[in-house]
């Protein structure tokens, strides 16, 4: 493999890499920020005796993050194996 084309290989992983970075920073930013700015509109409803919106930032936010990881770190690795980056 020429020089020219791991230069080429390494610029095509990290593209792949600052978009799923990108998706995830939004994603956390939405559950971090955006919905518990809308809380309060959801406080009119209930769900097993707590307001709506408190569960859903409380207990949902903490849901999403530990997913959005698990997920991230799956797709990361993909990309490291397709570009022979991953662990051995």
């Amino acid at each position: 493999m020429s020089i020219q084309d791991r230069s080429e290989r390494r610029r095509i992983h990290w593209s792949k890499t600052r978009s799923l970075t990108f998706v995830v920073l939004l994603i956390w930013f939405v559950f971090s920020l955006v919905v518990p700015w809308f809380a309060a509109e959801l406080n009119s409803f209930s769900f097993l005796g707590f307001r709506l919106g408190m569960y859903f930032v409380v207990q949902g936010s903490l849901i999403i993050f530990v997913v959005l990881i698990v997920v991230q770190n799956l797709i990361q690795d993909r990309i490291d194996d397709e570009f022979g980056s991953g662990e051995l």
